[in-house]
């Protein structure tokens, strides 16, 4: 057993140091398998490698003193592995929440650098459009009746494309700003579903696209903004008129099943690519030329905002929204829980 201070390090280090360097290899080894591992780990590297200087420096003389030390050792160690195991869940848990905000504002940021290329580029359109044609009507290029009321109804039909973008953008905005403010009221799908045939059928029949609604007898009754649940049936019977080749059907189903109310848009389109499917839902993501609208007739283009809209609407109502692809067309569902105290 040394007497003198530098015998007494040299012996500590002796005993502590393969310990460290042991723990430092474990460490390695499990950095990339669990955190509340590495977590323990750092914790019984110190004690374990205090444990065996002691050792080492009372030369393998398991002494009274010895045994002291050795029992206050493994207390320590019994109070503070536990604690570190909770703080590496806990740290684990924060890591994990960090990357997923960090994943969400990257995509978001990915999102707003598309939307404003897709808005620069739709808006540039129709103001260019309304700039020539207002320019021939004041330097007095077009005289003739006819003519003039053809050009002032192209400006007008320009301007309500670009107020449908600009109220897109809005809606968009109060989603994201979480600024959307509900008033839910019980609401049955089915009549809904009603209005939204009718006030679609102006642009499917002149696309060649037939509609069809399959709902249930019973009242299917959810918790709901009438404006804003109208909305999102819209925006997405529009799309699957826009993707509907004539000929083609669209069809909106009503059900109810495990406590929840869902809707259903069926169209017999392309469907969607397996590159698109995922970022369907975001904003001003249109997709691939595979999903390009087939039926323009009497659609006025979008601003690449609809389906953005509605599964923030969605959201908003505590629902969830959906997209997968059929053996023929694409399927696009909206599930809200049943209003409770209601029959479904």
């Amino acid at each position: 057993m040394p007497t003198d201070t530098l015998g007494l390090v040299l012996y500590t280090l002796a005993g502590s140091v393969p310990v460290v360097l042991f723990g430092a290899l474990v460490l390695r080894a499990t950095t990339n398998r669990s955190l509340t591992l590495s977590m323990a780990v750092l914790v019984l590297i110190p004690t374990l490698s205090a444990l065996a200087g002691v050792i080492a420096v009372s030369g393998l003389m398991f002494t009274h003193d010895l045994e002291r030390t050795a029992v206050v050792l493994v207390v320590v160690a019994v109070v503070t592995v536990p604690a570190a195991l909770l703080l590496g869940r806990e740290q684990a848990r924060k890591t994990v929440w960090e990357k997923q905000i960090r994943d969400q504002e990257r995509a978001a940021e990915r999102s707003r650098r598309e939307l404003v290329a897709w808005v620069s580029h739709d808006l540039r359109t129709p103001l260019a459009g309304i700039r020539a044609l207002s320019e021939a009507l004041i330097d007095g290029i077009v005289t003739d009746a006819d003519d003039v009321e053809r050009y002032a109804d192209r400006i007008r039909r320009e301007t309500d494309r670009v107020s449908v973008m600009v109220d897109d953008l809005f809606e968009m905005s109060k989603i994201h700003s979480g600024a959307l403010r509900l008033a839910l009221e019980p609401v049955d799908l089915r009549e809904l579903v009603d209005e939204v045939l009718a006030a679609s059928r102006a642009a499917a029949e002149p696309a060649g696209v037939g509609l069809r609604a399959d709902q249930p007898a019973a009242p299917v009754v959810v918790a709901a903004s009438d404006k804003a649940l109208t909305r999102v049936l819209t925006n997405l019977v529009s799309n699957a008129i826009a993707h509907t080749p004539p000929g083609g059907e669209v069809a909106i189903s009503v059900g109810t099943g495990d406590g929840h109310a869902w809707t259903r848009v069926d169209d017999t389109g392309p469907g969607i690519s397996d590159e698109d499917l995922p970022r369907i839902f975001e904003m001003a993501y249109r997709g691939t030329a595979a999903r390009s609208p087939v039926a323009t007739g009497g659609i006025p283009p979008g601003s690449g905002l609809g389906l953005a809209i509605a599964a923030g609407l969605v959201e908003a109502h505590h629902g969830q929204i959906s997209a997968r692809n059929r053996d023929r067309g694409c399927r696009f569902e909206v599930r809200l829980p049943l209003s409770s105290g209601l029959p479904p």
